[in-house]
């Protein structure tokens, strides 16, 4: 006698599952592996709370663009990879590029912002792979692991060339291409202060 098959979950339904059933978890695919994330702690959302007044204050909203925190991004890595930025820059018309499960196109994405949590590696390895192939032209990482700030830029060819590296004591420029002029204190980044 056969047996019924039996429809296999897909990753993107698994991730939904996920983030429905595990409190206090978001869902990323990168290169078709689903992650889990903790939602952030204390310093870490000061830091990104601190981030969008800065921005805004630099005159964002001028330049045609807004910053959002965990809104999804749309990776070309895999057929169901996407990633959720802790804060991104966008071009204020982000809505128009929507794909599907509340994720947007790369080309709407000017800046995406990680800071390091338990899932460190992913930040400092799989997103910087998927975000150069998706052609995000700034990546900052705040890795409070390592206390420095890295910043990636003008991927060519699906890669970004080497980081700049920033220690405690200065500043990281925020690139031209952002749409802003400003320059982020590490010690602000790392510390959350």
């Amino acid at each position: 006698m056969a047996v019924p098959s039996r429809r296999r979950t897909t990753v993107i339904e698994a991730e939904a599952w996920l983030t429905r059933e595990l409190e206090g978890y978001r869902g990323e695919i990168l290169y078709g592996r689903l992650t889990a994330t903790p939602w952030a702690d204390g310093p870490h959302q000061r830091t990104l709370t601190r981030l969008i007044t800065t921005f805004f204050d630099a005159g964002l909203e001028h330049a045609g663009l807004t910053c959002l925190l965990g809104i999804g991004l749309w990776l070309p890595t895999g057929p169901e990879d996407f990633a959720v930025p802790d804060l991104s820059i966008v071009e204020a018309d982000f809505l128009s590029t929507h794909v599907q499960i509340n994720c947007y196109a790369p080309r709407a994405f000017r800046m995406v912002l990680e800071v390091t949590a338990c899932n460190w590696s992913d930040d400092l390895g799989l997103k910087v792979a998927c975000y150069a192939e998706a052609g995000i032209p700034v990546y900052v990482v705040v890795d409070r692991r390592h206390d420095e700030v890295l910043l990636h830029q003008n991927p060519v060819d699906g890669r970004y060339p080497a980081p700049q590296r920033y220690r405690r004591g200065q500043t990281v420029p925020v690139p031209e291409f952002v749409g802003v002029t400003l320059d982020l204190s590490v010690d602000t980044l790392l510390g959350g202060d």
